[in-house]
């Protein structure tokens, strides 16, 4: 099976390149590569670092609830990314004073050291990936992303939630 759905990948991508091929099947065989390479280089929707890095930006601390809400994943594998965060010794989890159903979830000074360390990354990663675009080109893809993706939510919203 994963040899055929190879197979059909490489078709797909030889398509772009032929004359033939409709534009919008090009746009969408490019984004989808693109997307494929993302999700390579990228921490992930839920994972150890891109936590660290929520953290870190909301000052190192946060209420679980938070974190699924940003992370936009279920709070079962919020609850398990956080366990083996604790296990490291790279946050802490309390319970709320005020609302004991809360946990609160802070980095610890190890924690802190590995956000930074995980930012720096990120900075330094998304530089490269757009290295090969002038400031201009990165301001005008920006800005028809934007555009598409603005129409595709209108247009697709309900389509995604199925």
């Amino acid at each position: 099976m994963k040899d055929h759905k190879k197979k059909n990948e490489h078709i797909a991508r030889c398509e772009v390149h032929d004359n033939s091929a409709n534009i919008n099947d090009k746009l969408i065989i490019h984004l989808r590569d693109l997307s494929h390479t993302m999700r390579s280089l990228y921490e992930g929707k839920g994972s150890q670092k891109r936590i660290l890095i929520i953290l870190d930006e909301l000052g190192g601390k946060a209420t679980q609830r938070e974190l699924t809400k940003r992370l936009g994943i279920q709070p079962g594998s919020v609850s398990e990314v956080l366990t083996k965060l604790e296990s490291a010794n790279y946050i802490k989890r309390t319970p709320n004073k005020t609302d004991r159903r809360t946990i609160d979830v802070a980095l610890t000074e190890e924690g802190k050291t590995l956000a930074a360390k995980t930012r720096e990354q990120r900075i330094h990663r998304h530089e490269q990936m757009f290295s090969c675009l002038l400031e201009d080109e990165k301001n005008l893809l920006l800005s028809l992303l934007e555009k598409i993706n603005a129409d595709w939510e209108e247009h697709y919203q309900d389509m995604a939630n199925k």
